[in-house]
């Protein structure tokens, strides 16, 4: 069967930055199952998975506006340092969830200065370009229900077949 819209697609998938540091990866774990063409996953990888099949491997580079758009300096933001009372010792790269105009944002503190904590908005991997190492472990027809909630069911992983 091969990967189209609204079938359950399990991978196994390294993420490398451009200088090569793996920041992610599904090694020894259960693949990543998603409902293919509902958003689930990056556009980009998305679609370079569109048309594969089970045992497909390969690698793709996909660029910041396929992923996680570009860095947007406006989603830096000074906020004092009051705002964040009672939550201890204050440090770059701690991330909590924040109330915006936008819904719930995850955002990352930047910098901790006297009065004030800059935070990023940006998701951590804007502006970077993302290179995936894939294997397809499996492909097949979404249940009524996951089709009914745009996503893989939990139940799921334990109908993954045994990627040894």
């Amino acid at each position: 069967m091969q990967i189209a819209q609204d079938t359950v697609v399990h991978i196994h998938y390294t993420l490398k930055s451009d200088a090569g540091q793996v920041l992610d990866s599904s090694e020894g774990n259960e693949p990543l199952s998603y409902l293919h063409g509902n958003s689930n996953i990056i556009p980009g990888l998305e679609k370079a998975l569109d048309g594969r099949s089970q045992g497909d491997s390969f690698e793709v580079s996909i660029p910041p506006d396929e992923a996680y758009g570009p860095r947007d300096e406006s989603l830096l933001q000074a906020v004092p340092k009051t705002a964040f009372q009672g939550l201890g010792d204050l440090q770059p790269g701690m991330q909590f969830q924040a109330q915006t105009d936008q819904g719930p944002r995850i955002v990352t503190i930047a910098a901790v200065a006297e009065e004030s904590v800059t935070v990023d908005g940006n998701h951590p991997l804007a502006g970077q370009t993302l290179n995936f190492a894939i294997e397809v472990a499996a492909v097949r027809e979404a249940t009524t229900e996951e089709l009914s909630q745009g996503q893989v069911q939990d139940h799921d992983q334990d109908q993954a077949p045994d990627p040894d």
